[in-house]
């Protein structure tokens, strides 16, 4: 499929990359979005978050949010975009990985940009409510690799699945780590690696026989934390393991549904590798747009509306 033309225009301030992106994830005021929580018990034992917003007791359409690092469905992107498709008779169901959603998760492992188990399981559960037609996809950064990766790792896929979007995703989980060790992403980095650090503090109380004070003292960089936990935690030698067998772009071959890429070039936290043009032009399925600007999922028209947000919706109601 030949590269999609964007037609975003940023207003002139939100050209900035960094501004957008900081911008839209700490200064947008918040959607007003009616959430109903449902807890989700899963084969491991453990427990997953998910909250719905209903667009009508009638509609026949679904769509699945998966957010990004450190998120959960409450994050400003996730509210803007369920609200979107609501008014537009979506019921959606944003999911909080393993974690995310206010209270740890019971088991030692957590959640990582490749754990399509849980979004299998989500799957599921919406098919067996027998009410909806069609199932949509839709993810954020992490959300994003997570998405086309179970995409393209699946031989089969439900038939009520019909597409997905991915905005702002990193594609190859390596080269986005270099990425945000570059020097002017050191603000991005720092909240990650200290939220993380956070959450494995309070891990550190559920499993002290297996995380330490003196691990967590270790974890300087966010390659130390996918190390020392990310990679053990979910059966992987080491992080670099973790980033090669989860990486999306290699599934993106395989992909049989159409899908969309929104990734803007003025991304920080994406590496030139996160811009497939070569597979979008041999992938009738894979639809790659990259604008000059919108940061990391950052790509501002209103606060009431941004223009992933009504992208997304577009291409999810193309025939």
């Amino acid at each position: 499929m030949p590269l999609v033309k964007s037609s975003y225009i940023a207003p002139r301030l939100f050209r900035n990359g960094h501004f957008s992106t900081i911008y839209s994830a700490k200064l947008r005021p918040s959607p007003t979005l009616v959430q109903q929580r449902e807890r989700i018990d899963l084969p491991d034992g453990d427990f997953l978050d998910i909250d719905w917003s209903y667009a009508s007791s009638t509609a026949s359409k679904v769509a699945v949010l998966l957010h990004g690092l450190e998120g959960n469905a409450q994050r400003t992107y996730m509210k803007g975009q369920a609200r979107m498709l609501v008014k537009h008779q979506w019921d959606v169901v944003a999911m909080n990985y393993r974690g995310c959603s206010g209270e740890p998760n019971l088991l030692y492992h957590s959640y990582n940009a490749g754990t399509t188990q849980d979004l299998h399981v989500i799957l599921q559960h919406i098919l067996a409510l027998d009410r909806y037609d069609e199932i949509a996809l839709i993810g954020f950064s992490l959300g994003g690799n997570l998405m086309l990766k179970y995409l393209g790792e699946r031989d089969t896929l439900p038939k009520q699945l019909k597409k997905g979007v991915a905005i702002s995703t990193p594609l190859s989980l390596e080269g986005s780590l270099e990425s945000l060790s570059q020097f002017y992403n050191w603000v991005y980095r720092t909240s990650f690696l200290y939220n993380l650090k956070k959450k494995y503090k309070t891990k550190m109380l559920q499993f002290p026989e297996r995380m330490t004070s003196s691990e967590l003292k270790k974890i300087k960089s966010l390659l130390d934390f996918d190390n020392l936990y990310t990679a053990p935690a979910h059966g992987f030698e080491d992080a670099y393991e973790y980033y090669q067998k989860n990486s999306s772009l290699q599934f993106l071959p395989k992909i049989t549904i159409p899908v969309l890429l929104l990734n803007a070039k003025n991304d920080t936290f994406l590496s030139p590798d996160c811009y497939p043009t070569a597979i979008a032009n041999n992938n009738g399925n894979i639809y790659l747009e990259s604008p000059e600007h919108g940061g990391h999922v950052g790509f501002h028209q209103t606060n009431d509306a941004y223009y992933s947000e009504n992208r997304a919706l577009q291409f999810l109601q193309e025939n």
